[in-house]
């Protein structure tokens, strides 16, 4: 079918809204009409060719919507359901076995390779194929096709704009310090990076029972943000050394750390804020793909941490994603504080302001 996209067509170059075709649903597959997308830092990195991404392609994966075909074998859903999607995996390796898919064995196949597990893309333009399946939906576009695994049915007057992000960058800040982490009832939490996923972490915090959330943010703004969702305190990395800044909070350090800046310095720093069985929880993507974090070997035997990296906040989604919704119309979810709406057509404008601070967490609609 005909459908309409964001393609981008080399490393860095601004999206082009443009007609593709979508190939009909296969075995196992799912045919959605995106209602909305929100657009996460995983989708700009793979647009910076970071990841050794192939041109041009689509992007997307926190895509939501209504089923509107489904393949062979599809008893997941039925059309006209209303879905949100998530990442893919495959179903059948010891880690889908054990409800932990988000390390899949076959994550970076199903999510970033931009096929098919059998080498083929369900996207192409005048009859030339473009890299398509981007976390199993590339859903920067009016349709897209997922998998059974990578969507939830949501209730039929579900808001999908406001529910877009739980996706993947609200369930990974979440999941980091509910899941990941499993932060105890007063514990205390240090989050580095206030954007949406770091945001969501200090919500995760406050879900948690945390006594103690400090967040380390250089924007203002976005130090606002975080004490209106739950922070106690906020730190300016730019006008003060933060891990000072925390010992000063946080005498013993803090028990637990959530780096989502990706900035490795300031990873670094926090081998320095953490308490004795602390746990530092790396989300990021840095900015190489060979960086590397240096951990002092004396403390942490001292001092007993632990250094854990973090995919999708160890969400199994089937389960994870109800838990957050139900939050959300609880109120205890108020990532409305820190979103904003977008024409699927402003995506440009949406990532630019974003890059310049305007907006925190972009949620483009059809």
């Amino acid at each position: 079918m005909h459908a309409i996209a964001a393609i981008t067509k080399e490393a860095n170059a601004p999206f082009v809204i443009e007609p593709i075709e979508v190939e009909a649903p296969r075995a196992g597959e799912v045919l959605v009409k995106i209602a909305a997308v929100g657009i996460c830092h995983t989708d700009l990195a793979f647009l910076s060719g970071l990841m050794g991404s192939t041109f041009p392609l689509v992007l997307g994966h926190e895509g939501a919507g209504t089923v509107v075909a489904i393949g062979e074998g599809v008893t997941k859903v039925a059309v006209g359901d209303k879905v949100l999607m998530t990442f893919n995996s495959c179903g059948a390796c010891p880690s889908c076995d054990d409800h932990a898919p988000a390390y899949c064995h076959q994550f970076p196949l199903l999510n970033f390779a931009m096929i098919r597990a059998d080498g083929s893309s369900p996207l192409s333009q005048d009859g030339n194929v473009i890299g398509g399946n981007f976390f199993g939906q590339s859903s920067f576009a009016s349709h897209a096709i997922a998998n059974q695994r990578n969507i939830l049915k949501v209730d039929s007057d579900a808001d999908l704009a406001a529910m877009a992000p739980l996706g993947c960058g609200i369930q990974t800040g979440a999941g980091a310090v509910m899941r990941s982490l499993a932060a105890k009832k007063g514990s205390s939490l240090v989050v580095i990076g206030g954007g949406a996923v770091g945001l969501s972490a200090v919500i995760g915090g406050v879900l948690q029972g945390c006594s103690t959330i400090i967040l380390i943010e250089p924007q203002a703004e976005r130090r606002a943000i975080g004490q209106s969702v739950g922070a106690t305190h906020v730190i300016d990395p730019m006008a003060v050394d933060a891990s000072e800044a925390v010992r000063a909070i946080l005498p013993g350090g803090a028990n637990n750390i959530v780096d989502t800046s990706g900035n490795m310095a300031a990873l670094q720093s926090a081998t320095n804020m953490l308490a004795h069985k602390g746990k530092l929880g790396m989300i990021a993507v840095p900015p190489a793909v060979d960086s590397a974090l240096a951990v002092p070997v004396i403390p942490a035997l001292t001092l007993g941490y632990s250094v854990q990296g973090i995919c999708e906040g160890d969400s199994d989604p089937d389960i994870f994603i109800p838990e957050l919704i139900a939050h959300m119309k609880a109120g205890r979810l108020p990532i409305d504080k820190f979103t904003k709406t977008y024409r699927f057509d402003q995506i440009n404008q949406a990532i630019d302001d974003a890059h310049h601070g305007k907006c925190v967490k972009a949620v483009l609609t059809f």
